[in-house]
């Protein structure tokens, strides 16, 4: 940019564009920030706009740096020094509106686009989704307009400068999704994402205690999606398994550590198998979900000793992996001593009342045991509710005996409880149970609402065996749904009931949409590129490869380009215009071109007196031209007899170079 330009100083007009491009980013920030940082921003932003309406004073330096210290503190008090995600956002947005009230000419106007643009990038730090990037349009065609605006020596209406940004913008779309398809992918990030950008993930947790999967029911947002293979399991075989807590400390169960040195359970199939990919949605923990019971972990995966799968990383980015598994399974036939204790384990001297149930127990078999605790659930006035009363102390007494009211995990840790209580060995699984199927794509789409818990009992050559206690009190859970189990299903949120057709419909189509963005654009990673691209060259690509397909292409479409929009303007110009076109070609081989805004005649003027020798036939060209452009007819086939002429005087016009 020229010298001069980066000088000049600024509009009022320059300013306004600067002001709404950066109120509709920062609107689309807002619930990224904290709301005195959005407060903060709108003041300042205040003070420039009626500093341009001069009807307040700029800052003067001094106070712009305490404003800068004081905003800096804020940020630093506001995060408890913690400056991640969020902090640096913040930071930047304050700095970036402060920087407004010094942006006096051109250069500071420019390096401001910048930081803007920088802020719409932003966005996707905090989601990738296709809302996100429609949100992110408008502002780039704002600010772009913006840009557009500083640029031009005469003023624009407001129409014409989004339109262009829009076309502009518009003629980059090929070359964008060249370099998206064939632009060489790395494995990873190119740089680390701050550990607080996780924070807000939802999904399980490695303990259990009463109303940590109530709480998540409330929660509609996707956990993970299933494609089956073929034929899919009943609603009463959906069961995504999870953490196993084995050990309880108080009202919580854990998992079990892994100094105790637990051995691996062997797991035995049998009978049909259910093949299927999973679309898992970043939840910041370990756990790989598979339907009981999985054979085999997916890369970059195990199972623990219990035959749970987890990730060797935090799993914070959408991953996609196949599977099998088979309904109909024995697992850990054997069970070790240190097995036995950890999952006979109780506190002692609490919950009396459920170990005095249990002594008339004692000299039943392990599945009358286990019949005897279903039919009690099933016969006595237990409900199952998304509002069970707190539970204090000895909370399995107070649930068994009083309340009667309780979640899934009231239910599972009850039983375990009453099983361990009695000499069978048991321990909770915490996961997902159903699924619902969405037909636009025939996939089945499981959410946090769908979390789950149940229990395992280890019976004499059987092994762990499931047993979900919750099918007692509310088979309908297991069998159809969440949102056919409970009396209110105002308890729900919308998406999770079943009596609002409509919405679900919509939910459907968008998340079907959805979907496919995940797997063709977020899920487009390194794998996926070279697989798609091995597929469409029918042979096995390169790094060199890619670099040469992706050059080629790009300098193809950027020809295809240059020739539409050569052809768009030649298409616009009438028969005289392209003649005269002809005739500035000839006149330009020897240095001469018309001036912006000079006319035909004065053009022929200036050009008579540098060339003496061939001064009546310019002159007589622009007469004919200017005659054919203004007469009270038009030159496009009206009056062939004067573009015959103004055609043969073009033709035997022959300048030759000095």
């Amino acid at each position: 940019m020229p010298k001069a330009l980066l000088r000049n100083t600024l509009s009022s007009q320059h300013m306004y564009w600067l002001l709404a491009s950066l109120a509709l980013i920062l609107a689309i920030h807002a619930p990224n920030l904290p709301i005195w940082v959005t407060a903060s921003c709108g003041l300042f932003g205040a003070w420039r706009y009626f500093a341009v309406k001069q009807l307040l004073l700029m800052p003067n330096r001094w106070l712009l740096m305490l404003l800068s210290l004081l905003v800096g503190a804020a940020v630093l008090l506001s995060f408890k020094g913690q400056f991640g995600r969020d902090a640096s956002l913040s930071l930047l947005v304050l700095m970036t509106v402060l920087k407004l009230l010094e942006t006096r000419v051109i250069r500071d106007y420019v390096f401001m686009v910048m930081l803007a643009y920088f802020l719409i990038g932003n966005l996707f730090l905090f989601n990738q989704s296709m809302l996100t990037f429609a949100l992110s349009i408008p502002p780039l065609i704002l600010l772009t307009a913006t840009l557009i605006h500083a640029s031009l020596k005469s003023p624009q209406n407001w129409q014409f400068l989004l339109k262009l940004a829009s076309k502009m913008l518009l003629q980059s779309v090929p070359v964008m999704l060249i370099l998206f398809v064939l632009f060489p992918r790395i494995p990873g990030p190119l740089w680390g994402i701050p550990q607080d950008a996780y924070s807000g993930m939802t999904g399980l947790g490695d303990n259990l205690k009463f109303g940590n999967i109530s709480n998540l029911t409330l929660n509609t947002s996707v956990a993970f999606r299933v494609q089956f293979k073929g034929n899919m399991p009943t609603n009463n075989q959906l069961y995504w398994r999870g953490p196993v807590l084995w050990h309880q400390n108080g009202n919580e169960w854990l998992m079990p550590s892994k100094r105790i040195g637990l051995r691996n359970e062997i797991l035995a199939t049998t009978g049909a198998v259910f093949d299927y990919t999973i679309t898992l949605e970043p939840h910041n923990r370990n756990w790989l979900l598979l339907l009981d019971m999985p054979t085999l972990a997916p890369a970059g995966g195990n199972f623990t000793h219990d035959y749970s799968a987890v990730s060797n990383q935090p799993v914070r980015k959408r991953i996609r992996y196949t599977a099998s598994s088979y309904p109909s399974y024995q697992l850990g036939v054997a069970l070790g001593e240190r097995e036995q204790v950890l999952s006979l384990q109780l506190t002692e001297g609490e919950n009396p009342r459920a170990f005095e149930l249990v002594k008339s127990w004692q000299s039943l078999s392990p599945e009358q045991k286990i019949n005897k605790a279903l039919q009690m659930f099933r016969e006595q006035p237990f409900i199952y509710t998304l509002r069970p009363p707190i539970l204090r102390e000895n909370p399995i007494d107070e649930f068994l005996f009083n309340t009667k009211r309780g979640f899934c995990e009231h239910y599972a840790t009850s039983f375990v409880y009453l099983m361990r209580a009695t000499g069978v060995p048991a321990r909770i699984v915490t996961g997902y149970q159903g699924g619902e199927l969405n037909p636009n794509g025939n996939y089945l789409i499981v959410r946090q609402s769908d979390a789950h818990a149940w229990a395992e009992v280890w019976l004499q050559g059987r092994g762990w065996v499931r047993v979900d206690p919750t099918a007692a009190v509310s088979p309908e859970r297991i069998e159809h749904g969440i949102s056919e189990a409970l009396r209110d299903s105002s308890e729900l949120p919308l998406l999770a009931r079943g009596d609002f057709p409509l919405l679900k419909k919509a939910f459907f189509n968008f998340d079907s949409i959805n979907n496919s963005w995940n797997q063709w654009v977020l899920g487009y990673d390194d794998k996926k590129q070279l697989e798609f691209l091995n597929q469409l060259t029918g042979k096995k690509l390169g790094l060199s490869d890619l670099v040469f397909w992706m050059t080629g292409a790009i300098v193809l479409v950027m020809l295809a380009t240059s020739y539409f929009l050569f052809r768009q303007v030649k298409a616009k110009l009438n028969p005289a215009q392209q003649l005269y076109q002809q005739y500035l070609r000839k006149l330009k081989r020897v240095n001469l071109q018309p001036t912006t805004g000079e006319g035909a005649l004065n053009f022929a003027s200036r050009a008579a007196q540098l060339l003496p020798s061939y001064q009546q036939q310019i002159l007589q060209i622009a007469s004919s031209y200017n005659a054919l452009q203004y007469s009270e007819q038009s030159s496009d086939g009206v009056q062939p007899d004067m573009l015959k002429q103004l055609e043969n005087l073009i033709m035997q016009l022959n300048i030759k170079k000095p």
